[in-house]
Order: structure tokens, then sequence, then C-alpha cells
């Protein structure tokens, strides 16, 4: 069966079983498009482009994103969603910012500025059928976002002539100062004599003299709300006269049980009293009410969102709420919790069916938060998944489509490339997030990286998963309720060692021990002196016994070592994840250790050959007479082809001692994980980490998401279905 027939039944399967039963319609994913797809035929594959600021056609057939690397406009025709199609790439000249669909052509704003302190810039109209540019106006300055009137009868550009950040620290005042251009449309073509130009000067207790305006929207009544996000201010303004019918300063808020510490671990203990909001995105809710993301800069970032009237009072304030849906399902960049952690950024707002909805983009957690807000509060519906850097999206009700246009390409890195992502609104279940953690003294359990998966012995709905290196100061065994819908983190115990938190470890691998505690693997690095071990711990995480490797392996290892161990009877068996010094090229080494008699023992495996990068083992599990094993290589998305489940009979299987001519086993695929890693829509991630086990025979899988660092924070937790091959 090819394998994207099997990603749509097994798509299928997760729809039915990730979510709890909702009477309300549901997004989820549908699709995902790499820009890269529309890069010329001649082009080098590896150029880096993105999607930034992203809108939709009038018919709603073809979606036009802006690409700042590659300096043009990106079109993707989504006739059939489920399968975008490159639809053709406009070189500009000079970086678009931001785009906008004006009738039958697409308006956008063109940075063309020479420095920061001669900024200039245009308003190009191109034509969506003949992708072409076919008219310019000249905005006297550099252009951020662009918006249409809903009449269709204005366009409003925000000039925000940026500073430099390197310049004095990034403080303002930095001349000159932006403003906001607005300009009649006739048909879609705006009329460049009828330019207004609104000045910002004055307006705001912060940088007041220098302005940088940043995001500008209309209500119906052709109001346009323009943010100042580095002047924490918001302005009014009526697009008829140009004139500024109200300001307000954005405020502050005081941030309580936050983690504000980059250091390795979530704990929410923390606060931040009088944090600036210095929103970014802006949109109105009606014509009453706007709500505001709060992303911050360069003295701000209130990890928030806020709903305003429009006489600038405070309707709604979510705090650190929308915070915690992150870090409930894995998504908390803790690598951002010192600056301005989730870092919420875009915003849309649109009305499907009786409902109107605002989507929340979370830049650093690379999230949609789905509020409803059709009166009242807003109110949390659910959280999507986006690519890295979510930077614009746009919403097509009639289609009932959501896209968002996710920024970052990691292609020089060797990571995720820049992604358009499609949701669809229907019928069923939310796909995402499969798994999420359980509140513990009112507060979300942090967790991230899961790199080791193991069955409880007695309890098939138990299983446990431990956590990478990432979280250097944190080291944990999450307990997971596998019988939940998602699943369960409900209970996260530290590894502690002398009564403090075992630092310098890198848990790849978890086992039961059959007495209540655990096995643990800890991977090594001959680089950072890290040693190569193995880990007994009791059932409060306290560590019994630590067991080094013994010299004549470490002596040929790399910082490539354990990633995963499990118990056979009375005999422990560790993965090594890549060939060490003394191994043949395609091979590595399972070792043996049996913790009665102290013995250390090994086989060699043999590795299936890489497409590209390196192919290597991640988990080991071993199950009626036979270890299963996971093999995958470092590749990503399409270029991703190794993710497969391999099993070894033990029958007449006895490891040689080490340094002697070591045995190899034969191994036999019983599965490939790719179907299953490419059912939600996205793209393939790289690092399937974990696999295991429940009492009864169920298999599951668990991926591993970095720590939400150069990664979405996605994490597919599923279970397996290996038929006949058990």
């Amino acid at each position: 069966m090819p394998r994207h027939v099997i990603a749509a039944l097994l798509a299928t399967t997760i729809l039915s079983t990730a979510g709890a039963a909702n009477a309300e319609p549901v997004f989820n994913r549908i699709a995902s498009f790499p820009v890269a797809s529309n890069l010329p035929a001649d082009a080098d594959p590896n150029t880096v482009t993105s999607a930034e600021i992203i809108t939709a056609s009038q018919d709603g057939n073809t979606l036009i994103y802006s690409d700042s690397p590659a300096g043009g406009i990106g079109m993707i025709d989504i006739t059939d969603p489920k399968a975008p199609k490159p639809a053709g790439f406009i070189s500009l000249s000079g970086e678009p910012t931001s785009v906008a669909v004006a009738g039958p052509d697409v308006l956008v704003g063109v940075n063309t500025s020479e420095s920061f302190t001669n900024p200039s810039g245009r308003l190009a109209v191109l034509s969506v059928s003949d992708k072409t540019e076919i008219a310019s106006c000249d905005l006297g300055g550099q252009p951020d976002s662009v918006a249409v009137s809903k009449d269709g009868k204005f366009v409003a550009v925000a000039i925000e002539n940026e500073r430099d950040e390197d310049l004095n620290d990034g403080v303002l005042p930095q001349l000159p100062a932006g403003y906001v251009t607005i300009f009649d449309l006739t048909d879609g073509a705006p009329d460049c004599g009828s330019m207004k130009k609104v000045e910002m000067t004055g307006l705001s207790e912060v940088g007041g003299d220098d302005p940088e305006p940043e995001f500008v929207d209309f209500n119906s009544k052709n109001e346009i709300v323009v943010t100042l996000q580095e002047n924490n201010a918001l302005a009014i303004i009526d697009a008829s006269t140009g004139k500024v019918t109200n300001h307000f300063s954005a405020g502050t808020v005081d941030l309580k049980n936050i983690d504000a510490d980059d250091n390795g671990e979530i704990a929410l203990t923390d606060s931040q009293d009088g944090r600036r909001r210095e929103p970014d995105a802006v949109q109105w809710l009606d014509d009453d009410r706007l709500m505001t993301a709060n992303e911050g800069d360069y003295e701000g970032g209130s990890r928030s969102f806020t709903v305003w009237n429009k006489d600038g009072t405070v309707a709604y304030e979510s705090g650190p709420s929308y915070e915690y849906e992150l870090i409930r399902a894995g998504h908390y960049p803790d690598k951002r919790s010192d600056a301005k952690g989730i870092e919420p950024e875009g915003l849309e707002v649109a009305t499907f069916g009786d409902r109107t909805y605002a989507f929340v983009l979370s830049e650093r957690g690379s999230t949609v938060g789905v509020y409803d807000v059709t009166e009242g509060d807003p109110k949390f519906v659910q959280l999507l998944p986006s690519g890295i850097g979510p930077e614009g999206a746009v919403a097509i009700p009639s289609r009932n489509l959501l896209v968002t246009a996710n920024e970052e390409d990691l292609v020089e890195d060797g990571g995720a490339r820049s992604h358009v992502m499609l949701y669809e609104r229907a019928e069923g279940t939310p796909s995402y997030p499969m798994i999420v953690s359980a509140d513990k003294d009112g507060l979300p359990v942090g967790w991230g990286a899961l790199s080791g998966l193991a069955g409880d012995p007695e309890d098939a709905g138990k299983l446990y998963a431990v956590s990478d290196s990432f979280y250097k100061n944190q080291p944990r065994i999450f307990t997971i309720d596998a019988s939940s819908t998602p699943a369960k983190i409900t209970d996260a115990m530290t590894v502690t060692k002398d009564g403090e938190p075992a630092k310098s470890l890198d848990l790849e691998g978890i086992t039961a021990d059959g007495q209540g505690g655990f096995w643990l693997a800890s991977e090594g690095n001959p680089e950072k002196e890290i040693p190569h071990q193995i880990l007994h711990v009791d059932g409060k995480g306290v560590i019994q016994e630590a067991v080094p490797m013994p010299k004549e392996l470490t002596d040929q290892s790399t910082r490539f070592g354990a990633e995963g161990i499990t118990m056979d009877g009375d005999r422990l068996w560790i993965a090594i994840q890549r060939e060490w010094k003394d191994d043949e090229k395609g091979t590595v080494k399972l070792l043996s250790y049996q913790p009665g008699s102290k013995e250390w023992s090994a086989v060699r495996y043999p590795l299936d050959k890489a497409e590209k990068g390196w192919v290597g083992l991640s988990e080991i599990t071993a199950h009626d007479g036979a270890l299963y094993i996971v093999e995958r290589d470092n590749q990503i998305g399409a270029a991703a082809k190794e993710k497969k489940l391999f099993k070894v009979s033990l029958d007449g299987v006895t490891p040689g001692a080490i340094g002697s001519d070591l045995p190899t086993v034969t191994k036999e695929e019983v599965h490939d994980f790719l179907p299953e890693l490419s059912a939600t829509g996205g793209y393939v991630v790289d690092k399937l980490e974990g696999f295991t086990f429940a009492s009864d025979g169920t298999a599951y899988a668990v991926t591993d998401n970095d720590g939400v660092d150069d990664s979405s924070g996605e994490t597919l937790f599923f279970k397996v279905d290996l038929g006949s091959s058990m």
C-alpha cells in the first residue's frame, strides 16, 4: 500500500484517539508545504527561504506569502488544500515585509532602505494571475505591516523605520521617526497621489519622539488600530481623515508563577512585576474591541495577549495562561525563559459559522492557541502544532481553512525547512497534542525531550519516560497514563544523588527493574569528560548504584553512546547509537550487563545504510524472547527515509567478551514508522527516541522534541500496530 494512503488511514485513527469527543467542530492540520518547493528548478535546493506574512486570494484558492531571504513573494495553489502545490515566485527589488490582497491584486510592503538612518520603501502592486509587478507607490520610509479595509476602500501601511539594535543597546530614540500611510483604493489599486501621512510622534511615554509603528488592522468602520511595539503604545486612526482619534499606553503586567531562568529546567517559581506588554500583532475582535499579542521587545514581553476596549481600557488579560497551555503540551522553550518566554507574536481573528475565533501564534513555542472570542472573555479551545517560528496566519472561513506561515529555515544546520501549514475545521476530535501533563499544586508540570520509554511490569495503562540532557538541571522520570486520551503525564520524579538533582546526566533509556525501581542509560561524551554509564534508581528516583562502562569499552567510545536500555530476565541490554572506534563501519554494539555478576559482554548489530547523513540506534526493548530496536537516520522532512523497528531473536544468541571477536546478530524489519510520523499533516521529525511494550503487549512510540530548541516542539506519542510481526 502506498505510504500516503497508509498515512491517511493512520490520520483517521489518530483523529479518533488523540482527543476527547467535542461537540463543536475542531481544527486539525491537514497539510504542510515546504517553502523551498517554490525555488526555481535551477536554484540550489539549500537556498534559505522563509514564509513570514501570508494572505489568500479572493477565491481562497491561492496563498501568497512574503519571503524576505529570497527577496520576493511566493504563491501556493491550495485548490486541493490537502495537497498544496507550488504556484510560482515573484522576485522583487527589495525586501518584502508584508502582503495583503486587494481585489485581484496583492499589495506588498517592500523595504529598499540603504541604512537605518536613510530608510526607504514602496508599496508594490502585484497581479496574482499574471505574477508580475504592475504598479508601485513610494512610501518615503521602511514599511512593515500592510492592511486593506474590509470594504476595499483603503490600504494602510505601518512605516516602522526600525532602530539599529546594535546601536546604544537598541535604546530609543533613533531617528527618523516612523508613521502610518493611508491610500485610497480603486478596484484594488492604490492611488499614489491620495497618500495620507499620519504622524505618530508624541503619542507615547516611551520614545515618544521616535515612534516605530509595527502592525495595522481595520475594523468595519474603517478605523485603523496600530501598535507601536517599541513605544509600548497603541493608536486608533480614522482612515477617511487620517486623524488619530485615540491613543493609549499598552501598560504593564505583573507575572507570577513563571520560569524566568534559562537554566535547563522548567520551574514555575519566578515573578516579573511591571513587565511591559510591548505588543506586536493587533486585530479587531469587533468594532469596539481589539486584541494584542504581547511579544515584547528590548524592555518588555508579558508572554500574554490582551483584549482591549476601544477607549484603551483592558477588557481581559491572559497573563501566563497561554504559556501554561504550551507547558502542558511540552512546547515551552526553556532557552527563552530569561527573555520573553513563548513570545506571542502573530494573530488572526475570523468567524467560522456562528463562532468567532482568535488564533494566537507563539513564535518561540511554535504553536497556535485557538480561542473562542464570540462573546465574553476568550475561552481556550485547543492548541495546534505549527512549524518553527510562526509569523503570520490567514483564515479562509469560506473553505473552513486556517493557514500559518512559519519563518525559520534551518537548512544550514540540517534542520527543518520553513513551512506553510494548513488546518481544516471539521467534525471530529483534535489530533494534537498526543500527550500532555497534568497540573500539580495548580500549575502545569513542565516536560519535553522525551528520550526513552518503558512499560510498567504490572499496569498495562502505565508507562515511564525520561528526558535527556537538554534539562541538565532537572533529570526526570515521567509517569504516563497511556490509557488517557491524549496520554497524560501524571507525575515527574527527579533523579537525585545525595539529596540533589543528579546533574551531568544525559538520560536516553529507561527500563523497570521489576522491584519498583528502574535502570537508566546515560549517554556520555568523552569530549566533555561525561561518563558513559548506567544507573540503578529506586522508586523515588534516588540513585542506588552508578555503573560506569568498562575502560576497554570507553577507550574506544565517541560522543554517540547509550540510546536505550532494557531488562530481559537477569540481563540488561544497552543499545549504542553509532559506531565506536573499534567497530566495523556499518555495525554497532548491543551491550549486555548482568547486575548479579557485574559481567559486561556484547554482540554486533548491522546498521542499514544511510541515504543521507547517518543511521543509528535510538531505542531497545525486550519482549517475548526478542529485542526490538529502533533504527533511524538523522534526517528531517522529505529527507527522512529511515525510521524503522527491527526484531532480533535472542534464540541461540550468546554475547561475546568485551575485546573479543563479537558475534553478529540477525535482524528482521517489522515496522516502518514514517506513515505515523507524517499522519497528522506535518513534516517528518528526525528523533523517534522511545519505543516499548506495555504489560498487555500493546506497543507505543514517542518522539524527542529537543526541548523546543531549533525545533517545532512537537511530540508524537502513538500506539504501534505490529500486526503479525510479533
